[in-house]
């Protein structure tokens, strides 16, 4: 008889429970129903239960499973992923925690009269993910309740950790693990396991009366087109007003709904030129020439030009595709990297290379001997005749004498042919000059041959 009146108390418990709020934006309520399972054993208290968690998967030793439909669940959802639940569940307890055999120290499951275990939760819930968007939907769970066990009833304080697998829109797989806490000295703190199969029902109402419910409708108070999510497209040009910069005109998509008059693909709202086919980058305007100028503002429309020079190209006299205002050389071709200037020849690099070698000196001197002003005049005759290009004259020596003393003697035998140079036109900006020593030998220097092949001067094309 007692057991009739705690099933009738769980029956009004779960038809009263209606002060929650929706499952989900589109299904307010869902029932579970599954089959639980309890165990005694890995609750933290002294024997014949465990330590907390010790053994927690141990289904056979500890976990008492009532092989019917032993647990329903009626939820509600809230808001922001948190709902209401309210559970009834039933199990047969024979297993109770573990004996401890004191002289061989065996382990065995304590066995129990076979008892009846009764039990009403409520809880709040809190979902990690939303379950419109993902099929797995992991969540916590607090709440409290009563649990019986035969006639000894004790409330409980709650946690849960729970997973549901939505394998259809309305279907889900609920696995929840919950731990209940007992306050009264009586009772037994316990762990509760169930895996259900979850059902969402009920539904949301359409405010505008479009067909679409309000929950998956953008537009709820305005009628609208359910392929625009329930949001109108005032001038049917297939786009939703919205999302539509002219919604009164119909236009094309690509311009958000605008028209476009000349074709152009420039809005007719932003097309300085509306009735005139030009591009978009000049605000719909055309450009002939393809200067970047719009034909009314170029004085050279079919000619391409600089803007600075309103649309009329620059001068090139020489033709070399330098134009005059950045060409050093404006009046003889040239080349771009050599801005404008013609370019030294490979033959006189070579030659310059080979008159300076042939410079003499005095004997452990710098002062240029009288006979090389023949091989002088032939260098500044190659040097006049490219005006633009600059120069590193290197000295070097031989090996006879100390390293300081050939380095000293190099650097000065470079800046007297430097000197030279300058003193008969040529600009000092072009040349610098640097000595080298014995360091940069072109020959042996353990014949009176290659000594005398190392001690030179080179004159070398710097830019």
């Amino acid at each position: 008889m007692g057991n009739s009146y705690r099933l009738i108390f769980v029956t009004v418990f779960l038809l009263g429970f209606n002060s929650s709020n929706a499952q989900d934006e589109y299904n307010p309520w869902s029932i579970s129903i599954g089959v639980n399972a309890v165990d005694y054993y890995p609750v933290g208290q002294p024997d014949p239960q465990g330590d907390l968690f010790d053994e927690f998967f141990n289904a056979n030793d500890h976990w008492n499973i009532f092989p019917l439909t032993t647990r329903v669940e009626v939820s509600r959802y809230w808001k922001k992923r948190i709902s209401f639940s309210a559970a009834a569940s039933f199990n047969r307890i024979k297993k109770f925690g573990s004996n401890i055999d004191p002289l061989t120290g065996r382990e065995s499951t304590n066995e129990v009269d076979d008892l009846a275990y009764y039990g009403i939760d409520g809880a709040i819930n809190y979902s990690f993910t939303d379950a419109s968007v993902s099929k797995l939907e992991p969540y916590i769970s607090a709440g409290g309740g009563y649990t019986w066990l035969n006639a000894i009833g004790s409330g409980t304080l709650n946690g849960s950790l729970g997973l549901k697998y939505w394998f259809s829109e309305k279907f889900a797989f609920n696995l929840q693990s919950t731990y209940k806490h007992v306050f009264e000295v009586y009772g037994f703190r316990h762990f509760q396991h169930s895996a259900s199969l979850t059902y969402k029902f009920g539904g949301i109402p359409d405010t505008d009366r479009d067909g679409i419910i309000d929950t998956e409708d953008s537009c709820p108070e305005e009628p609208g087109l359910a392929i625009y999510n329930g949001c109108p497209d005032s001038d049917n040009d297939g786009i939703e007003d919205s999302k539509d910069l002219c919604p009164d005109v119909a236009g094309l998509a690509e311009l958000n709904g605008c028209p476009d008059s000349d074709g152009d693909g420039v809005a007719d709202q932003n097309d300085k030129c509306p009735n005139t086919y030009g591009i978009t980058s000049l605000s719909g305007c055309p450009d002939s020439d393809g200067d970047g100028l719009i034909n009314r503002q170029d004085k050279c429309p079919d000619l391409a030009g600089p803007s600075a020079n309103n649309g009329c190209p620059w001068p090139d006299s020489d033709g070399d595709g330098i134009i005059d205002r950045e060409d050093e050389c404006p009046n003889e071709a040239g080349s771009a990297e050599n801005n404008g200037c013609r370019k030294i020849s490979e033959k006189d690099k070579q030659l310059l290379n080979e008159y300076a070698r042939t410079i003499l000196f005095s004997p452990g001197r710098a002062t240029i001997k009288e006979e090389s002003e023949a091989i002088l005049k032939d260098i500044l005759a190659i040097l006049n005749n490219n005006p633009k290009a600059k120069f590193m004259i290197a000295g070097h020596t031989d090996s006879i004498g100390s390293d300081v003393l050939n380095l000293n003697l190099s650097q000065e035998r470079a800046a007297s042919v430097k000197q030279y140079l300058e003193l008969n036109g040529i600009n000092p900006s072009r040349l610098f000059s640097k000595g080298f020593g014995e360091s940069k030998p072109i020959a042996p220097n353990n014949t009176a041959l290659g000594r005398s092949q190392n001690r030179r001067v080179e004159i070398i094309l710097a830019n």
